[in-house]
C-alpha cells in the first residue's frame, strides 16, 4: 500500500508540468510546420506540379489551401488560439501526406518514411483531445477549452 500512496502522490506532482509540456509541444509542432509551409509558399507552382504528380485534385488550389492551412496552423498553435479547431485540418494534411508520400517508404524517417508525420498526427490528436493547456489564448479567452 505504501508504494500505491507514493505513486499517487508522484503522479499528482507530475501533473503540475502538464501545461508547460503542452506549450512546449505546441511550439515544437508549430516550428515543424513552419519550414514545410514556407517551402510550399516559396514555390507554390512547383508545389502544385508535385501535387498533380501525386494525383491531388485541383493541384494549384490544393497547394494554396494546404500552404494556407499550414501557415495559419503555425500561428494558431504557437498562440494556443482555436487550437482544437486548427488541429483537424492539420491532421487531415498529415494523414494525406502519410498515405500519398511517406507510407511506401516504410516507417523510418531516414528513408522518408511516415515516422515524423505520424508523430505530428499524434501530437495534434493530443491537442485536439486535451486542449492547448493553460499557457494559451484559448485558456485566456475560453477558460479551459
Amino acid at each position: 500500500m505504501q508504494f500505491g500512496k507514493f505513486y499517487g502522490e508522484f503522479s499528482r506532482l507530475g501533473e503540475y508540468g502538464s501545461h508547460l509540456f503542452l506549450l512546449a509541444a505546441r511550439l515544437a509542432v508549430a516550428t515543424g510546420f513552419t519550414e514545410a509551409a514556407h517551402l510550399k509558399w516559396e514555390a507554390i507552382n512547383a508545389t502544385a506540379e508535385w501535387f498533380a504528380v501525386l494525383g491531388y485534385p485541383f493541384p494549384l488550389f490544393t497547394a494554396y489551401l494546404v500552404s494556407s492551412v499550414e501557415v495559419i496552423g503555425v500561428v494558431l498553435l504557437a498562440l494556443g488560439f482555436l487550437t482544437r479547431l486548427i488541429t483537424v485540418p492539420l491532421m487531415i494534411i498529415m494523414v494525406t501526406a502519410i498515405l500519398t508520400v511517406h507510407l511506401p517508404n516504410g516507417f523510418e524517417c531516414s528513408k522518408n518514411g511516415f515516422e515524423i508525420p505520424l508523430y505530428y498526427f499524434i501530437f495534434l490528436g493530443i491537442f485536439l483531445s486535451h486542449g492547448p493547456g493553460k499557457y494559451s489564448l484559448d485558456h485566456l479567452f475560453f477558460r479551459g477549452s
